[in-house]
């Protein structure tokens, strides 16, 4: 069917169940950031290939709302399709239930396991809202299936943590949170990369994050985890038998949650609406995942491993940058985007304990890299030169660790003054939020003026976040802590993973951001010390040179540059023993002093 004919067939099905409009978010059951293709049913109805985006479909329109990283995407991808693009980044674009509310006389039909508790919850309060999924009779034809990989352990080895002890801490937190100790509780659990940090599992379910589809329900005496069985072979039955966790089918959570009594835990921006329907018999207690809160401070094993997999990781980087730089363009070879994608892949590939990467490398040559999202495909990318700017965003899922790193290059030609003053802003911001030591109890919006200070002083800035949460092979994106503007509550941590990456973005010409990632540490007090506050610094843990030959050294300070050359020596000390005498020798040079008669 085409877009238009699927909307037609939505609209029938929505007069046969009696609502007056229907919402597709671009959502999972399981509130992911990356999902298996089974759940991409914004994108079958739409035809638009974006990440993030929700149509709204009435009886007379079709709308798409989405963010500012997909206008032109979005623009492109819905021409012809009837459906209209709401620019959701826009200050006077209204809110989806502020649009129904305003346009739509009836009732809005939402399938409930596409969202959380708290969303269902926030536009029931301004909207009359049915429990109904319309895609799954219209969605027949060729709908890729839940994916059917199987589940392997992860060794208290890499993860620094048995199953048995965060089972246990869990339950503890369960017991205190549960007022009436002698009825019985339970707690569901939702989100994929939550189960698998709970019971030591990994998978190959949705790319670019190690988890496996399934739901946990953790009660005081039972773990049960609801799972496909033919994702289960022998090894991974064993292992589940062995830390007694329970295995139902996929589809039986429903059911098992109707037969719970007494009290049952959820995290309502985490789980979805359908689940909390299915809470019947027990009473229903909202909380925050503490699974949430305890997997975002990593332990030292877990730091340890980020460590190994961040040499890992730079090694491939030098080896890529060397070959870019010495044999990428010799005779007469044409490279583009896609091209420097498959290479770096290669590189990554012979890491130890390499499985993955971390997200869609980002491969930006000269205008592209302005667009901050972008996604070169075989089909769609630029041919790249030995000229102008690359930017390059790109990270690894090790049994190690997870990797993110964005480095900006100049490949020749005669640099633009701009250009050097751009990425100079950037690195200084960057060197700032690095450096950063700051009292216990601060949080990461107190800390991203860090970063913006110096290109807010030209009149510059950028729209993204500065430095999102990391996984240990998990997810590259996770919560709670951050560093964006957004009013985030929640304190920075000792081992917390966070990125550092202020960007500056000039359409049609370059994109320019520098990305490490950063862990919090304990820092001494120093003697000039008024309070008895705990203070903490951040420690990098990216290994990779940047490009010294775009620095504007006449806007660098001593500390700076003592702070450039310093990080330059420690990339050198950990990443030559794993290089051949070729490579050691152009890593040195990469990673070269700043010379006094260079500084400003």
């Amino acid at each position: 069917m085409t877009v238009r004919e699927k909307i037609e067939a939505l609209r029938a099905a929505m007069q046969v169940n009696g609502v007056s409009a229907y919402v597709v978010p671009g959502n999972d059951p399981h509130a992911s950031e990356y999902m298996a293709s089974h759940w991409f049913e914004m994108q079958w109805l739409s035809g638009f290939q974006g990440e993030s985006g929700t149509v709204v479909v009435t009886m007379d329109k079709a709308l798409l709302w989405t963010d500012s990283r997909y206008y032109l995407q979005a623009g492109i991808e819905l021409k012809d399709s009837g459906i209209e693009l709401m620019r959701e980044s826009d200050i006077d674009c209204p809110s989806i239930p502020t649009w129904l509310a305003e346009h739509v006389q009836g009732v809005v039909g939402v399938n409930p396991e596409m969202f959380s508790v708290n969303q269902f919850g926030e536009w029931k309060e301004k909207i009359a809202l049915k429990s109904v999924d319309l895609i799954k009779d219209l969605w027949t034809d060729n709908r890729p299936p839940i994916p059917q990989d199987k589940l392997y352990s992860y060794s208290a080895d890499f993860s620094g943590e048995t199953v048995e002890s965060k089972l246990a801490r869990m339950r503890a937190k369960m017991d205190k949170a549960n007022a009436n100790a002698n009825a019985p509780y339970a707690l569901i659990i939702s989100a994929l990369d939550e189960i698998a940090w709970l019971l030591n599992i990994r998978g190959n379910d949705v790319e670019y994050n190690p988890v496996v589809i399934s739901y946990v329900v953790l009660e005081a005496d039972k773990c049960t985890l609801f799972i496909d069985a033919n994702k289960l072979d022998a090894p991974a039955q064993n292992y589940l038998d062995f830390n007694g966790i329970t295995v139902q089918p996929y589809e039986a959570v429903f059911d098992y949650i109707r037969s719970l009594e007494g009290t049952v835990f959820y995290d309502g921006a985490r789980v979805n609406e359908a689940l909390f329907e299915a809470i019947t018999k027990a009473k229903a207690k909202a909380i925050k995942s503490s699974i949430l809160v305890d997997k975002a401070k990593k332990n030292a094993v877990e730091l340890e491993g980020e460590r190994i997999a961040m040499r890992q990781d730079g090694v491939a980087l030098t080896r890529f940058f060397k070959w870019l730089e010495e044999s990428a363009f010799t005779n007469g070879q044409t490279q583009t985007e896609w091209t420097l994608m498959e290479k770096l892949h290669e590189f990554r590939l012979m890491g130890e304990n390499f499985i993955e990467e971390s997200f869609g490398t980002i491969a930006g040559y000269q205008g592209n890299g302005a667009i901050v999202h972008y996604s070169a495909t075989p089909e769609h990318c630029a041919v790249v030169r030995p000229e102008g700017m690359l930017l390059l965003d790109s990270g690894g899922q090790y049994l190690d660790g997870t990797t993110d790193i964005t480095r900006t290059m100049w490949l020749g030609g005669r640099k633009p003054e701009q250009a050097k003053r751009d990425y100079t802003y950037v690195l200084k911001g960057h060197i700032a939020l690095a450096r950063a030591r700051f009292p216990r109890g601060t949080r990461g919006n107190q800390l991203d003026a860090l970063a913006k200070q110096f290109m807010w002083e030209a009149g510059v800035t950028y729209g993204h976040g500065t430095g999102h949460g990391v996984g240990h092979f998990l997810g590259c994106h996770e919560g709670p802590q951050n560093v964006r503007t957004d009013n985030n509550p929640t304190p920075l941590e000792v081992g917390h993973i966070l990125s550092d990456e202020p960007g500056i973005y000039r359409t049609d010409k370059w994109g320019i951001r520098t990305e490490n990632l950063i862990t919090v540490i304990p820092a001494k007090r120093t003697a000039e010390a008024t309070t008895e506050d705990e203070w903490y610094a951040f420690e990098t843990l990216t290994l990779c040179f940047y490009d010294t030959s775009l620095i504007e050294m006449s806007m660098m300070t001593e500390d700076e540059i003592d702070w450039l050359n310093a990080y330059h020596v420690r990339v050198y000390k950990e990443l030559a023993p794993l290089l051949n005498a070729d490579e050691r020798a152009f890593l040195a040079r990469k990673c070269a002093a700043i010379e006094k008669e260079e500084r400003p």
